[in-house]
């Protein structure tokens, strides 16, 4: 027989329940590919400094995929509160969308880029190819595996390195684009975005070297073990920033704008910081980055703004439909 007192009994913990869900907030991140393992472990870090600071639970969603595909999917209704990618022109996409701030730029430090990175190659142990640096990409019976550049920025880093390499030898913009046509004609297959790339490499076994971040050894280290690949850092390469922003029409409709906001500038704390350069990640954190010389080898860097103005102007000259990608890359 049901009691009065079952009755209040259970409205209360109806109530109580339905409180304590309500004081538990939920945050998606939506980001590139290879950035799964930083921010499974950035999530650990932040939930119970949330708590502390906050005095509320929270929980952190992830969402991985080529940076390009991941916007294009929150444009569609995926509902990002954060977008944590490794291009401006996502973030770009996105605001020119009205779903991020116009200014997102100014919203965090360093232009809303927490970290860097840099685009390296991975061989197979031993070097059995020898590969040293970008010109033995171009060689004959060089295979390279690389991310296509429309569906992630990991692609566009790897083709504006190759660009910016040669630019900074001293080469015309004619034969810069003569060199990375020879390079993507050494591309047996375009990888959908990062993770794929490296999954293409070490699980198919397909091609002999991988170009792709910095961050993807400690992953591929993690994931495969130790000594199945080695790293090659070539003579020059490009700074990637990680740019990062709130999709306000998520926060908006969540009321997790507070949280999308903590969320963001907890990546520039000595702690994500400390666990951006375990995996990696160049971190902005001077001293945090001096802490862990050993990991980050010195090698000669240039910026997109350096030689290409922005990554904007980049995307409408090389990888727009119709652009130098187009024109250098035959499908095969």
């Amino acid at each position: 027989m049901i009691t009065f007192a079952r009755i209040v009994a259970a409205a209360f913990a109806l109530t109580t329940g339905g409180i304590a869900c309500a004081q538990q907030q939920s945050l998606l991140n939506v980001s590139y590919d290879v950035a799964r393992e930083f921010y499974k472990d950035v999530n650990a870090a932040f939930v119970p400094w949330y708590k502390k600071t906050a005095d509320r639970d929270v929980k952190i969603e992830q969402s991985h995929g080529g940076s390009s595909a991941q916007a294009r999917a929150v444009a569609d209704g995926l509902e990002a509160d954060v977008v944590t990618m490794n291009t401006t022109t996502d973030i770009e996409f996105l605001a020119d969308k009205g779903l991020v701030a116009k200014d997102w730029q100014k919203r965090f430090p360093d232009d809303a880029s927490p970290t860097t990175s840099t685009m390296l190659f991975l061989v197979r142990n031993g070097n059995p190819k020898g590969i040293k640096d970008w010109d033995d990409l171009i060689r004959p019976g060089v295979q390279v595996v690389v991310v296509n550049p429309k569906t992630g920025g990991n692609g566009r880093y790897t083709y504006l390195s190759a660009w910016g390499y040669m630019k900074k030898k001293g080469a015309s913009d004619a034969q810069a684009a003569e060199f990375v046509g020879k390079l993507f004609r050494n591309v047996p297959v375009l990888a959908r975005g990062g993770r794929d790339a490296t999954t293409a490499f070490l699980q198919r076994n397909i091609g002999d070297v991988l170009v792709t971040f910095e961050s993807e050894v400690e992953s591929v280290n993690q994931e495969f073990g130790a000594q199945k690949v080695d790293v090659v850092y070539p003579s020059i390469s490009i700074v990637a920033e990680n740019p990062v922003a709130v999709v306000e029409r998520t926060v908006a409709k969540k009321g997790t704008a507070d949280l999308a906001k903590a969320y963001l500038n907890f990546l520039y704390g000595e702690e994500a910081q400390e666990i951006a350069a375990k995996h990696h990640i160049r971190p902005r954190n001077p001293a945090v980055l001096r802490k862990y010389s050993a990991t980050f080898k010195p090698l000669r860097l240039f910026t997109v703004q350096e030689l290409f103005g922005s990554l904007s102007q980049a995307q409408k000259i090389h990888f727009n439909d119709g652009g130098e990608f187009d024109r250098l890359y035959t499908v095969k």
